[in-house]
């Protein structure tokens, strides 16, 4: 029978633990801890058999005996003792364990050189910065196989049409697959999800090859004890945590970015996964909860996400940040250092954006170490045709009907939500199939939207600056900023929706007579000469 005291259960004189299981007997001399570590049971066995072997009539040493020599210090509370523990029994004091340092870890202060890139007003870096150019030397005709990705990447780039390299990628791939920290800047259309999506992927081959993802494999026990009587009836695969992360402004830029990813990360056996806003948290537990690789999301569900501890980033060895400085536009720049604070100290970090300004300095400075810096033209291609039309309040709706018409696949870009659903209104009622694009539209309605007019089965699509970046459509002939942009960035990125890959476009931009300066001065900064400014009346011949 039991007996409880007020200081606890004690058990009862009859308890054996280990009752029914021969205990393991070793010979005098043998060493009862194995390397590895030994069973908890087979050391007390081998206790038990150390203390049965001694001599008869030996007793243990006296209580006075046992204290420490006249002369010693004894440790202070909550302080270890550097000696060895003294064995018992007779047993050899087990050597104190000695963990290797993680490779992933960053270097001591003294080792390591900070590197802050601070960009000038024109995004040109400033003369304090120490961020440095690419020493490499890539020939201008390379391959992807020659820019060093393995052959599955190779044939999925060539199944989504990338059969060559642009000039960031080219730029940008070998020193990602270094494992170096990378700032690239080129303008929209100019490749940059390939030039960081495929040699991630790549990189992650690299890593796992080299034992940096060993931890996935190795199986775990339940956490849960069990009781007396039970056996453990096996183990559980270890959920396999991400191991890349890359974070976007918005929903529509992160389902972009995952629509190139996922068939590269795939066709070498890894897994993404879609973590946004504005749909269902559920299916992305899920998802998570069976093991993914990648991660493309939102700073917002990400952090969700990590607060409700279903996504764990702390093994995360590349993280990605598309479009910098929308992001910390948006507001999104506590989110973002958060973010990055919870993932491998000292991992590798890409920052990639058609324009990188000082808004990114605060992350730079954080969390990238000697940087290296990849920068292609970012003004507009010179196969794009700008057009600037001044026209009368009254005349504006005819003139939006009338160069809807003109070409057959158009964005309309609009300051407003309501303004684009009343062009989409009067669009759709003037014959022409539009569709429209914001934030207040659930996310469900604005992807079937944009798969339409992907799809082809709508010939404008009216969005406001949601769309302006990462949306990838091909073959868009035409721009219409309805509401003309405040800023060149902006124009530039509405801009950068057509001409892409190489293909030719056209922007026309329709303004009052009362921003006719200040459209001259965007203008002038962006590094755009329009071929027409001018006036414009419904009919006019185009």
């Amino acid at each position: 029978m039991t007996q409880r005291k007020k200081r606890g259960y004690k058990a009862p004189g009859n308890y054996e633990p280990y009752r029914g299981k021969k205990p393991r007997r070793f010979a005098r001399g043998e060493d009862p801890a194995p390397r590895g570590g030994a069973d908890p049971r087979d050391e007390n066995a081998g206790r038990k058999s150390a203390s049965r072997d001694e001599p008869a009539g030996r007793k243990s040493a006296p209580r006075d005996e046992r204290r420490p020599a006249a002369g010693s210090k004894r440790t202070q509370r909550g302080e270890r003792s550097s000696a060895p523990a003294p064995s018992r029994a007779g047993r050899p004091a087990k050597p104190a364990e000695v963990r290797e340092p993680r490779t992933t870890s960053s270097p001591p202060p003294h080792q390591r050189s900070a590197r802050v890139f601070t960009f000038g007003a024109d995004g040109e870096p400033g003369p304090q910065s120490s961020a440095r150019g690419s020493d490499r030397t890539i020939p201008a005709d390379a391959s992807f196989a020659e820019l060093g990705l393995g052959g599955n990447i190779v044939r999925t780039l060539g199944e989504l049409g990338a059969d060559r390299p642009f000039p960031i990628q080219s730029a940008t791939i070998p020193d990602v697959l270094a494992g170096t920290d990378v700032l690239g800047r080129g303008r929209t259309g100019s490749g940059k999800t390939i030039a960081f999506a495929a040699p991630l992927v790549e990189r992650m081959l690299h890593l796992k090859a080299s034992g940096a993802f060993a931890a996935d494999a190795a199986p775990h026990k339940s956490k849960a004890p069990l009781k007396r009587g039970e056996r453990q009836r096996g183990t559980r695969a270890r959920t396999r945590n991400p191991k890349a992360l890359i974070l976007a402004p918005t929903r529509e830029l992160a389902l972009q970015i995952d629509r190139t990813v996922q068939p590269i990360a795939r066709s070498v056996g890894f897994y993404t996964a879609q973590l946004v806003g504005g749909v269902p948290i559920d299916p992305q537990i899920h998802a998570l909860e069976r093991g993914i690789d990648i991660v493309i999301g939102t700073p917002g569900r990400i952090q969700d996400l990590v607060q409700r501890r279903k996504l764990d980033l702390r093994e995360v060895l590349i993280t990605v940040v598309d479009e910098a400085d929308h992001m910390c536009e948006l507001g999104f720049l506590e989110p973002v250092q958060r973010i990055l604070r919870d993932t491998v100290r000292g991992g590798q970090r890409l920052l990639f954006s058609a324009t990188l300004d000082r808004d990114v300095d605060a992350i730079v400075e954080e969390f990238l170490r000697n940087p290296v810096v990849h920068e292609v033209a970012s003004e507009a291609p010179e196969d794009t045709r700008h057009r600037v039309f001044v026209v009368l309040r009254e005349h504006k709706d005819d003139v939006l009907v009338q160069l809807a018409r003109h070409r057959r696949r158009t964005i309309v870009f609009t300051r407003t939500r309501a303004y684009a659903e009343r062009v989409a209104g009067m669009l759709a009622d003037a014959g022409v199939r539009s569709v429209a694009l914001h934030g207040d539209l659930k996310q469900a309605v604005r992807e079937r939207g944009l798969a339409k007019f992907s799809e082809g089965k709508a010939d404008v699509l009216v969005a406001t600056d949601v769309a302006a970046r990462g949306i990838h459509v091909d073959d868009v002939e035409l721009v219409v900023q309805a509401d003309p942009p405040d800023e060149a960035k902006t124009y530039l990125h509405r801009a950068g929706r057509t001409g892409r890959a190489g293909n030719r476009g056209e922007v026309i931009t329709v303004i009052p007579r009362t921003r006719q300066k200040r459209t001259r001065e965007m203008l002038d900064e962006a590094g755009i000469e329009p071929e027409v400014f001018q006036d414009f009346v419904p009919g006019q011949q185009l």
